[in-house]
């Protein structure tokens, strides 16, 4: 089983949620702010880790995190 998580307009979650339980998707969770914040800064962070891959951005290195701190 795979999880998938989608962004959907406020004036179409129901619409949405009715389909799903159409569908047979029986384990749709919606999550709190605090969890959609953790999900967007996770998703920044690893198109960080992308674009320093790709070579174009350069990271901070963790000694340099730790003593701003």
């Amino acid at each position: 089983m795979q999880r998938v998580v989608i962004d959907i307009p406020n004036n179409k979650i129901k619409f949405f949620l009715e389909l799903a339980n159409i569908l047979g998707f029986k384990k749709i969770k919606r999550l709190s702010n605090k969890q959609k914040e953790f999900v967007d800064d996770l998703n920044d962070s690893l198109d960080e880790v992308e674009q320093h891959t790709q070579g174009k951005i350069k990271l901070q290195s963790a000694r340099d995190f730790l003593n701003e701190l």
